[in-house]
């Protein structure tokens, strides 16, 4: 018979890491204020300040998200876990199918009035799914068989469901896995199987993606981007394979400096993201001075880093940058400190899901990767991934305040005591 002991027999809980709020404030500043800035496109007459009013709502729920899961013990993500990613993966498949076009891909649908973008439930899911299946199947060496070959299977599921959007967040859901699979102590010959079975994979998606679809014509990729739809007036549903072939093709073989190339259709948002980055120089020409804000399609959102860059500059976009390695930083040093192996998993993972997103949004922009929609975390404007990254920052400020981090023995078995048993491995990676 177990031993009763309750979290509440252990030292008040701690505050939620104040570097990690530090950070979450400092982005909802800087989102809000890089907003006004890029949505110049949106400002109407009548009301200049009514974007920044609706992405300010946006921001707060997204607070009162994250305030209400810091207060709440990570434990209950034990039970909610399946539901979320069963609900998420409905969602996917539903947008898969009958989803809301946008660009000429089904992204979205609405539910209850709220915008849900499949993209952004489901990587959250993804962190979700295999931080709960690896603190169920870990053994004295590593993860078992079966929890590396379920976690895979469902990143693969999901980026599945995801690809007709484009290549982009498939990879980014590898990304979150990989990472994740280190931090559960995944054995290297393991590791590189399953990164051996992903590029397998991911290869085949290329060639599929290579090998269907035309490359479309200038006049066709401006359609889809205006309207999302082709020039004949039906929904551009197919249009999106010719589109990403069309965009490597001009990754790969971008031999022209860029000054020297003509503006189009299809390069038209690059350029003009080109520019905006240009114009910033090393100190920026500071917020509402923007020279391409009103030119740059998407500034608001998929190409917000371009519109940061020439608001502060070079100083200010390393500055932001550093800002999405610091959180990753201050994860890891939670994580390290975690006796269990379930709350280090969850605040890894989400620091990781949200870092890697970042990172992939500012290839994307300066011309690192080939072009591909993805938001920069908490900044650019989008009711889904404000509360999706909401949701991932409650957590690990829930992880911070209620995961035990000492090597107290009364506090390690009152948190054992509290999660299901098969949930309280001890954590691999912890450190002292």
């Amino acid at each position: 018979m177990k031993k009763e002991i309750s979290l509440g027999d252990q030292a008040s809980p701690r505050k939620a890491d104040k570097y990690i709020w530090g950070i979450y404030l400092l982005l909802l500043v800087i989102s809000v204020v890089e907003l006004y800035s890029a949505s110049s496109r949106e400002v109407t007459a009548s009301n200049v300040f009514a974007p920044l009013i609706r992405h300010g709502r946006m921001l707060l729920l997204g607070l009162g998200i994250t305030i209400g899961l810091s207060r709440v013990r990570f434990k209950w993500l034990v039970p909610s876990t399946p539901v979320f990613v069963a609900f998420a993966v409905a969602i996917g498949v539903y947008v898969l199918f009958k989803g809301q076009i946008i660009n000429g891909a089904r992204r979205s649908m609405s539910l209850v009035g709220i915008q849900l973008q499949s993209a952004e439930l489901l990587k959250l899911a993804v962190v979700l799914f295999i931080a709960f299946v690896m603190s169920r199947t870990q053994e004295r060496h590593g993860v078992k068989n079966s929890g590396i070959t379920i976690s895979a299977l469902f990143v693969l599921i999901c980026g599945g469901l995801l690809f007709s959007q484009g290549l982009t967040n498939t990879l980014l859901l590898m990304g979150i896995s990989f990472a994740m699979m280190l931090i559960a102590g995944v054995q290297m010959k393991k590791f590189c199987l399953v990164l051996a079975c992903y590029g397998v994979v991911a290869f085949a998606g290329m060639q599929y993606k290579e090998s269907h679809g035309e490359v479309e014509t200038a006049a066709e990729t401006e359609a889809i981007m205006t309207t999302g739809k082709d020039l004949s007036g039906n929904e551009a549903t197919h249009g999106r394979d010719g589109t990403w072939r069309a965009r490597i093709e001009r990754w790969r073989n971008d031999t022209v400096p860029k000054y020297e190339q003509p503006i189009d259709a299809k390069n038209r948002q690059e350029m003009y993201s080109y520019m905006a980055q240009a114009n910033g120089g090393w100190h920026g020409v500071l917020p509402g001075n923007s020279r391409e804000t009103a030119r740059l399609p998407l500034a608001f959102s998929d190409y917000i880093f371009a519109i940061i860059v020439e608001d502060w500059g070079f100083i200010g976009a390393m500055g932001l940058l550093v800002l999405y390695l610091a959180l990753l930083g201050r994860a890891g040093a939670i994580a390290a400190r975690c006796t269990r192996v379930f709350p280090a998993l969850l605040v890894m993972g989400m620091a990781v899901m949200i870092v890697l997103q970042a990172l992939f949004h500012m290839a994307i922009v300066t011309g690192v990767f080939p072009v591909s929609g993805q938001p920069l975390p908490l900044i650019s404007k989008g009711g889904s991934s404000i509360i999706c990254t909401s949701i991932a920052f409650g957590i690990m400020l829930s992880v911070s305040r209620y995961a035990v981090q000492t090597t107290q023995k009364r506090e390690i078995d009152a948190e054992i005591e509290q999660l299901p048993e098969e949930m309280t491995a001890a954590n691999p990676g912890r450190l002292g």
